[in-house]
């Protein structure tokens, strides 16, 4: 990255760029602003960011009033070189607090599910489609969403996975940009962006947990899903 394009990224991010003090009529540096005051970056400047800086740009978001309320920000965890990419809705209180996406009784059991179909939490990678916990654990608003749409996109594009699943109809049309059912979003691969990355829809771990009578439902996802996978994963090495 040269000096110039740093340099505007850690504008961007409210982070003051420091010049030696022998450097005549150089004025004194703004003072730091405490983390709630940061600057959050645009979609244009989140779009060049690499892990790191992305990272930080989420644990200093302001950009939806979300930012007043949470512990910590969740950001995503698991291998950033992932083939496989699982999207939920929203962190929960225990995910806010230990700033980690899927953690408790759901974590466990998509734990359980991936290692149904031969992947552990370690060979995904997780996130959600917004990175702050709405109070109450209500649905997240189109607003706050769309606030988050640039750094779940630049995951997206980070990790170019050959296979998204999105867990739960929130999640589900939020990242489909649509309002149809869960039930008519299973079943069938889905395109994602100029790119058309496979998108696979099935339930989230927390409604499984109330209705345990829909895993039977949920692990013929996962196999749609292994299937799709082997067959996208046949294609890329043909092509290549």
């Amino acid at each position: 990255m040269n000096g110039a394009r740093r340099s505007a990224y850690l504008d961007a991010l409210g982070i003051d760029v420091y010049v030696p003090r022998d450097i005549a009529c150089v004025p004194e540096p703004p003072p730091v602003e405490r983390p709630s005051e940061m600057h959050a970056p645009g979609d244009e400047l989140i779009a060049g960011l690499g892990w790191d800086m992305l990272e930080e740009a989420v644990s200093r978001c302001t950009r939806c009033p979300l930012h007043e309320t949470r512990t910590r920000s969740v950001f995503g965890v698991g291998n950033r070189n992932a083939r496989w990419m699982v999207i939920g809705e929203a962190p929960g209180a225990e995910e806010d607090r230990r700033g980690e996406p899927f953690v408790g009784r759901a974590g466990q059991l998509l734990n359980e599910m991936l290692r149904a179909v031969g992947y552990s939490r370690e060979d995904v990678f997780i996130t959600n489609v917004l990175k702050c916990r709405p109070p109450g654990n209500r649905d997240p608003k189109p607003d706050e969403a769309a606030s988050c749409r640039g750094y779940l996109e630049r995951q997206i594009e980070l990790v170019s996975p050959t296979l998204i699943v999105a867990v739960g109809r929130v999640a589900a049309q939020n990242l489909l940009a649509t309002s149809e059912t869960l039930g008519r979003l299973r079943g069938r691969l889905h395109s994602l962006g100029p790119r058309g990355l496979p998108v696979l829809v099935t339930y989230h771990p927390a409604y499984l947990l109330r209705s345990p009578g829909e895993k039977r439902k949920s692990w013929a996802d996962l196999l749609l899903a292994m299937q799709a996978f082997r067959r996208l994963e046949a294609g890329r090495v043909v092509s290549s």
